[in-house]
């Protein structure tokens, strides 16, 4: 990424992250060819509620065996209990937005999700690569590439994952082609299951479409110490609901007109659980399914979905997710149980990378 015909912007954010990708790589992502890092909590929890040992690892026990699960990591392993039995093989993701260049903290990232992975070979391991490309307006094929590109660098001299089931095993073009496991995978591919859910979920009386305001939407939010107000239109009629929906789809309102809004609680303590936006209307054009699509999902409603549908395990995140996560489980539980998909994935957070003195994301 030395190229002096690089943009500028590009051109530092690939040099700032060699600092962490010497420091990240060869311990995280090497466990393949010999080299091995620490147990953590995340490996202890996935080798808990699967059954499978994870490989390679650094023997930091004094040889009494596997490492126990501490009450703060019990807090975390109980909300696999009510899943249904595990379903391998074990399948981690990373799935950057294409809207901009890597960062540090998406360089960390790659390393833990592809390490986590190689780690449980035992159980098939693998990391899928998932661009989340849900909101065209930022969205752009460079990026596309850049993000691709960089991800090979991070993960360069690790074998890719073997693929060894008829699904995913066809001829990979040269853009598909990297260290993850199969094609390269984009949310945009499961637009059609998203949209059957959101169908679903307004049959079943679980969402509703609204036309507040964006500030109207903030007024009856509510804050931390105060409950939310239920939006006047909370109420509409199942039949009323999916007309508006599927004239939201085929183009027949204005953006900002209409939302679709999941219904779930508006004195809920987590505020992401007051009826929380899951689609909007963008009449844009999309860099990979053209115009097809005039309604977009919210990312809080389309990951859990884009997990579920190709097979993750368990959904790695850093901490600033960890409020998401009852949402997470709300949308999984429901596709689930509607027959959408076949399994539920698992949220997990870890710890965010902080560095002195660098810019460690876009924020």
């Amino acid at each position: 990424n030395s190229s002096a015909n690089m943009p500028i912007t590009k051109r530092r954010c690939s040099l700032a992250a060699v600092s962490l990708v010497i420091a990240l790589s060869s311990t995280l992502s090497k466990t393949a060819t010999g080299f091995a890092y620490a147990p953590n909590f995340i490996t202890k929890i996935i080798e808990q509620s699967t059954g499978i040992a994870p490989v390679g690892l650094l023997d930091v026990t004094g040889g009494s065996g596997s490492l126990a699960v501490t009450d703060a990591d019990a807090d975390i392993t109980t909300s696999s209990e009510s899943s249904p039995s595990f379903v391998g093989p074990i399948t981690t993701r990373f799935p950057p937005e294409p809207n901009g260049y890597l960062h540090l903290g998406h360089a960390k990232a790659v390393s833990f999700n592809f390490a986590v992975a190689r780690a449980f070979s035992a159980g098939k391991g693998r990391c899928h690569m998932r661009l989340d490309d849900t909101n065209p307006t930022k969205e752009d094929e460079e990026y596309v590439k850049s993000i691709l590109e960089d991800v090979r660098w991070i993960q360069r001299g690790c074998p890719p994952f073997d693929v060894d089931d008829s699904v995913d095993a066809v001829e990979l073009s040269e853009e598909d082609r990297g260290p993850w496991y199969g094609p390269v995978r984009k949310t945009s591919d499961y637009f059609s299951l998203i949209y059957d859910a959101a169908i679903h979920l307004i049959e079943r009386g679980e969402a509703f479409v609204d036309e507040l305001t964006a500030e109207e939407m903030r007024e009856y939010r509510g804050t931390l110490t105060e409950v939310g107000k239920e939006s006047p239109w909370r109420n509409r009629n199942i039949e009323e609901n999916l007309e508006l929906f599927r004239g939201m789809r085929n183009g027949d309102y204005p953006e900002g007109k209409y939302v679709l809004r999941a219904k779930i609680d508006m004195s809920s303590p987590n505020l992401n659980m007051r009826d929380p936006v899951i689609y909007r209307i963008k009449h844009e054009s999309h860099q990979a399914t053209g115009d097809e699509w005039c309604i977009y999902p919210m990312y809080d409603f389309s990951h859990p979905i884009a997990d579920a549908a190709e097979g993750v395990t368990h959904s790695l995140c850093t901490l600033e997710f960890e409020d998401h996560r009852p949402l997470y489980d709300w949308v999984a539980e429901r596709v689930f149980d509607a027959g959408l998909v076949d399994r539920l994935p698992r949220q997990i957070e870890f710890s965010r990378l902080n560095l002195k003195y660098t810019v460690l994301s876009k924020r």
